[in-house]
């Protein structure tokens, strides 16, 4: 039986052998790259967004690499997102419990132990700034087994969307755009939004901002040149010839380099501060602006602000935000993981064991970790087990990271468990108080009348404490009855 990929074409395992879309300075696919970026302008934007539209993406996929080399805060934050779910850790769920599922499951653990992986996962995730990205697989059977020897990330301008549909991705080639081999790329597609591929990409949602603070930031570096230096006018009389008012035009230029000129005695040169009140009005407004749009993109590509901008709100804030990027983090992983098995999974386990016999392949799944607040924690269980709430030990290790100790090992232990004054330490390390005597609960249930005293009397008894005085040993002794003689009888 002919092996076929997910959407039922037939697998060439001739062309799997092949390195088929890598680089060449004689064809279309040049590393050689345009740089819209410079000079642009709002009307050569929307052109460019709109020829990407019409199945020509080259000119945006140029432009959305530029906005990541020009801009910090930009790059800082995808990269923070990027990174967030390729440093995660991959496990493998089997498809089922019989053996030929557990070797299936074998196979994938066994290649997910390569060192590049996580850098590979990095490149595959390009696609949360364009939109989608995609990865050759290089195979090898050096070992007679199917096995991926290399992801290798391929230049999106190097891709076209098909005119029709404007979602089946071709490889573009000196004749004409050809489809991609099944089996051969990783095709992941990373949505910000519902639509077409090249438009759902967070670079197109961030050109507009980015162009925007790209004059800000030019504009206000050009304010900073002449922040703070005297303003020079040159002053001449009137009908003054036209060749010395270029001499005095030219001196007045000069002068704030040279610091020096030469000029006539009828001519002057005037100095104005520049430090004015309206000076520092217009660098705080560049600032506000720049600072603005940076806090946009944060938005957009995180989520939420308190974690890359100081903004009013301090800690509370803080976690509600990061709850709120929680929530995209999973669902990059959901994106990935789908990708993952189904262009990576399922490929090998065919090649190499082919279909299992019930359909269900092995998943790569990436736990999200769990933060916990530790303080939280201890508070709760100080409070819920001595009222009878029964925690697995196991469960309590498992949240705050501990491991298992060793036989033998030393351990951590409370101080009335450590060292018990009166009392034997049972089992399970709660100090058992010494049996009491006859005296003792003699006294326990005379004190029983007195609420306070036995309350006091069951704490000290229980915890193995000498018992103090207590309100009835400081009462006075009560006086004799009078002595009465015959008489009185």
């Amino acid at each position: 039986m002919a092996l076929v990929d997910y959407l039922g074409r037939p697998i060439e395992t001739a062309i799997l052998k092949e390195e088929i879309a890598g680089p060449s300075a004689m064809s279309v696919r040049t590393i050689w790259s345009g740089h819209p970026a410079d000079g642009l302008t709002p009307q050569r934007l929307a052109a460019m967004l709109r020829e990407a539209e019409y199945g020509w993406p080259l000119t945006y996929l140029e432009l959305a690499e530029q906005m990541e080399e020009k801009d910090l805060h930009y790059l800082g934050v995808l990269g923070t997102r990027k990174r967030a779910v390729s440093q995660l850790e991959l496990t493998v769920q089997e498809g089922g419990t019989d053996a030929r599922s557990q070797k299936d499951a074998d196979l994938v653990r066994d290649w997910l132990k390569r060192d590049q992986l996580q850098m590979e996962l990095f490149d595959v995730l390009d696609a949360v700034g364009k939109g989608f990205s995609e990865t050759e697989i290089i195979w090898d059977m050096s070992a007679r087994q199917w096995m991926p020897a290399a992801l290798k990330r391929r230049d999106p301008r190097w891709f076209q969307f098909d005119l029709i549909d404007g979602e089946t991705v071709l490889l573009r080639d000196a004749v004409a755009p050809q489809p991609l081999p099944p089996f051969k790329f990783i095709d992941h597609r990373h949505p910000a939004k519902s639509g077409l591929p090249v438009r759902s990409g967070l670079g197109r949602c961030v050109a507009w901002a980015w162009l925007f603070k790209n004059y800000t930031i030019k504009d206000w570096v050009a304010f900073a040149e002449v922040f703070g230096m005297p303003l020079r006018i040159g002053k001449h009389d009137v009908g003054e010839t036209s060749d010395n008012i270029r001499k005095l035009a030219r001196a007045v230029a000069d002068i704030g380099s040279d610091a020096a000129a030469v000029i006539s005695k009828s001519m002057e040169i005037e100095f104005l501060d520049g430090k004015g009140q309206s000076a520092g009005g217009t660098g705080q407004l560049y600032k506000s602006l720049a600072e603005y749009l940076d806090q946009q993109m944060s938005k957009v590509v995180l989520g939420q602000t308190a974690t890359t901008d100081a903004i009013a709100g301090g800690h509370a804030v803080g976690k509600v935000h990061n709850e709120v990027r929680r929530d995209i983090m999973a669902a990059d992983v959901v994106m990935l993981t789908y990708t993952l098995n189904r262009d990576l999974v399922r490929p090998m386990v065919d090649l190499n064991h082919g279909p299992p016999p019930g359909g269900v392949y092995p998943k790569i799944v990436m736990p999200l970790p769990e933060a916990v607040d530790m303080q939280l924690l201890a508070t709760s269980l100080s409070t819920l087990v001595p009222m009878g709430l029964k925690i697995p030990r196991k469960w309590v290790q498992d949240k705050m990271g501990a491991p298992e100790p060793e036989e033998g090992e030393e351990v951590l232990t409370s101080p009335s468990a450590a060292a018990p004054a009166d009392g034997a330490e049972g089992g399970d390390g709660v100090v058992t108080p010494p049996p009491e005597d006859a005296t003792d609960r003699a006294e326990a249930s005379e004190a029983a009348t007195d609420p306070a005293e036995a309350a006091s009397a069951g704490f000290l008894a229980f915890r193995g404490l000498p018992k103090g005085p207590t309100n009835r040993d400081a009462r006075p002794p009560k006086p004799a009855p009078p002595k009465t003689d015959a008489i009185d009888r």
